[in-house]
């Protein structure tokens, strides 16, 4: 279960909650491609650290019309 971030937070600061799950998605794909390693000695969650990464502005979601 996802608690932090809050994901309420997280679907304020995203246009629509479409353009969320897929920008999650994309992002932990590409650290469990890149990072896997590094994360799993951690204990991360490719996917709450995509989470992290958005609720801190370190990537912002665009949606194109």
């Amino acid at each position: 279960m996802m608690i932090d971030p809050p994901i309420d937070k997280l679907i304020e600061m995203t246009p629509c909650r479409y353009a969320l799950v897929c920008g999650l998605a994309k992002r932990a794909k590409e650290l469990n491609a890149t990072e896997a390693a590094e994360m799993e000695e951690k204990g991360e969650k490719p996917l709450s650290r995509a989470a992290h990464e958005i609720y801190e502005g370190k990537i912002v979601l665009h949606v194109d019309k």
